[in-house]
């Protein structure tokens, strides 16, 4: 995906975790930083079992994402915030 494709995902799936798991968006930039990793997690998870990796920008990229940063949020609350999940 170009870079632009993965700030867009990103953004999204950040955003759209950072409301399902905080209540409230983390900001544009975190959203973004979050979306991003949770790309990378969500693409990593999904080839562990079985799925293909996200390709541009489409609802299925934007899904993997958005499962990616719902994990990588719960790991951050339980390490820096215990309890708060």
């Amino acid at each position: 995906m170009s870079i632009l494709a993965w700030l867009v995902v990103g953004l999204v799936a950040g955003f759209l975790a950072s409301k399902v798991i905080n209540k409230t968006g983390s900001g544009v930039v975190m959203d973004i930083v979050l979306g991003i990793v949770g790309a990378l997690v969500g693409g990593f998870i999904f080839n562990a079992i079985g799925h293909s990796a996200p390709t541009g920008i489409n609802l299925y990229s934007i899904f993997v994402a958005f499962i990616g940063a719902m994990v990588v949020l719960m790991i951050y609350h339980m390490i820096f915030r215990r309890g708060a999940v």
